[in-house]
């Protein structure tokens, strides 16, 4: 197939260090690549891909110190589809709804996949308004707030089986992984780590808009002897700050669409203890990759129990459930769906389970 990959600007793809979706456009536009498909790519200048690539900013906006206006080059990024827009069979956005009012007039297949967190009021009357914009979803509980959307595919991430080798033997402290922020909660990790009597590894981001947070609620608690905050890690730094982990805390305090963390542990052969929000229950199996508990007197015990969790089991649920592979492959199904649809003839079945193409209750135009 002809697919297009549309990514945001903000990170490259795939990012430097942290930045979870474009991280998932890159594993996803990279298999596509290797499976046979034609695909561009369109992203930052400084972005890496076997696929071509558009490049619609000179670097990733991020890392663009002299930039002024962020949505000047995001425009330039839609006309640069619009104006290629015939040569593709299917075009994929990463886009959020930024793009709707354009999609809606091309006449290209197209989906979009919603990468990020729903429960936000002004976006209820915006689905209202574009409720014929197929959009995927990467969690069954990402949907809960908007179920007028159409929902075409719930389809959960994925990643390359060989990107991080496990370690089967368990490390010596407790890790967090991600972002500094208030629904991250990386004070539960510190007390539960302090409670367990292990150390706790933080490697973490911390974004403008949380570093007030940060300031005055977390690094005042980094000073304590049993924490080691490291910052952000990337590759062979993320394989190894993960793979001689004990475990992966995961003390989320709101409904995460997906966690690519957790599934970047499992692939490390690490277990998850987390607690039970947003896609918690879809990518942890309890007792088998981890523990889903609740409350830091659970997490506690959990670590406790933590020998009775097999780091083998881990990584074998990672091959199962969450490869690239696997991912475009739903993917592919979808876009040949929706392609057949628009050319108005019979579409392809597309199976349902768990990590596969699923049809929403609310869905226009359910496959």
């Amino acid at each position: 197939m002809r697919i297009a990959q549309v990514a945001p600007l903000y990170e490259s793809v795939p990012p430097h260090t942290y930045g979870g979706t474009e991280r998932v456009v890159s594993y996803l536009t990279e298999e596509l690549v290797r499976q046979g498909h034609e695909v561009t790519l369109f992203a930052s200048g400084d972005s890496v891909t076997d696929a071509e690539l558009i490049p619609c900013s000179d670097r990733s906006l991020r890392l663009d110190d002299d930039l002024v206006d962020m949505y000047a080059p995001q425009i330039v990024e839609l006309e640069a589809v619009a104006a290629r827009a015939d040569r593709f069979d299917v075009v994929h956005w990463h886009l959020d709804y930024f793009h709707f009012p354009l999609s809606r007039r091309l006449g290209v297949p197209h989906v979009t996949t919603l990468h990020g967190r729903l429960d936000i009021p002004e976006l209820r009357p915006l689905y209202d308004e574009f409720g014929d914009m197929p959009v995927v979803s990467i969690s069954n509980d990402q949907r809960s707030p908007l179920p007028q959307a159409n929902w075409v595919a719930t389809i959960h991430h994925g990643m390359p089986p060989e990107e991080l080798t496990p370690r089967f033997e368990p490390g010596e402290y407790l890790a967090f992984l991600g972002r500094i922020s208030p629904e991250k909660r990386a004070d539960r990790a510190i007390e539960v780590a302090r409670r367990a009597g292990l150390p706790l590894r933080i490697a973490a981001k911390v974004d403008d808009a949380d570093r007030e947070y940060y300031e005055q609620r977390i690094e005042p608690m980094l000073g304590a002897p049993h924490v080691d905050f490291i910052g952000e890690v990337g590759g062979a730094e993320k394989e190894e700050f993960l793979g001689k982990a004990r475990a992966l805390l995961f003390p989320i305090d709101w409904a995460e669409p997906f966690g690519l963390v957790m599934i970047e542990a499992m692939a490390c052969g690490t277990p998850v203890i987390a607690y039970p929000f947003g896609s918690v229950p879809e990518v942890i199996r309890d007792g088998v990759s981890g523990f889903i508990v609740d409350g830091i007197d659970e997490m506690v015990e959990a670590v406790g129990r933590l020998d009775s969790v097999s780091r083998e089991g881990c990584r074998r649920e990672f091959e199962e459930r969450f490869t690239a592979e696997r991912m475009a492959r739903d993917y592919v199904a979808l876009y040949e769906h929706l392609a057949a649809e628009a050319a108005g003839v019979l579409p392809v079945e597309l199976s349902a389970g768990i990590g596969a193409p699923i049809a929403g209750s609310a869905s226009k135009r359910s496959v």
